[in-house]
């Protein structure tokens, strides 16, 4: 997947050693931060409950969210202090008075497939379809089929979880990358025990499970760290607050 150069905003418009919130060629929302001659871009919202950080403090080196003080390292977007989550950042190319973010798909930057050849992420990123989601659209329910596991590209995904009777919400917010439906890529799981559905509008990419375990299987060093980082992620989303 190629990296796409998106237009931010005049450099002059960015404060020296100061901050503002700005919306890219394609509706991405933005923080856009100064410190000394660098510039740095970085998710819109807080990770915690969705405060705009542009609302926030900021000192030319720590921003800190004033809703509930998380902080974060401007440079790395490190989460610092009470943080417990880094900020999603996206590289920042200045052209002449102007500044650029070049933004990558989510299927590069996506944890489960950090590390692994090029040319079985290459193979994987080839199966993946893009698919546009409403708010409230329904990725899959409760008994479908589990052949696909998908990646999110952009937006917000909430899980109902359970069996039979045993139902219980489990809202997670994902964050650019992450991967959900893991039943397509686990054995004896042939149907879905969760609903998925988009919270709001979201771009997503749906992957065949079975098409994924065969490249994977075919290149066994690239297999065995998405398993173990497969195994890694289910079960911190287990002891967290549900499955996916």
């Amino acid at each position: 997947m190629p990296m796409q150069k998106r237009f931010v905003c005049p450099r002059e418009q960015v404060p020296k050693n100061g901050m503002i919130e700005c919306e890219t060629e394609g509706g991405l929302m933005l923080l856009v931060a100064n410190a000394g001659d660098d510039y740095f871009a970085y998710q819109a919202m807080c990770p915690h409950q969705d405060t705009p950080l542009c609302e926030g403090l900021y000192d030319g080196a720590v921003l800190t969210c004033h809703q509930h003080l998380w902080q974060w390292d401007i440079r790395t977007g490190a989460a610092m202090g009470l943080a417990e989550e880094a900020l999603e950042s996206f590289p920042v190319r200045v052209e002449g008075d102007s500044i650029y973010v070049v933004a990558q798909s989510a299927l590069i930057a996506a944890e489960l497939f950090i590390g692994i050849s090029e040319a079985t992420l290459t193979a994987i990123t080839a199966l993946a379809q893009k698919e546009e989601r409403d708010a409230g659209s329904i990725c899959y329910d409760f008994g479908a089929p589990a052949d696909d596991f998908f990646v999110l590209e952009s937006g917000r995904v909430e899980f109902l979880i359970g069996r039979d009777e045993r139902l219980s919400p489990a809202g997670f917010m994902l964050r650019k990358g992450e991967v959900f439906g893991w039943a397509a890529l686990l054995e004896n799981q042939p149907q879905r025990i969760a609903r998925a559905t988009c919270l709001e509008q979201s771009q997503l990419w749906r992957i065949n499970g079975k098409q994924t375990l065969d490249l994977l299987e075919a290149d066994s060093a690239s297999g065995y760290l998405v398993m173990r980082r497969l195994s890694s992620l289910i079960a911190r989303y287990l002891t967290s607050s549900g499955s996916k």
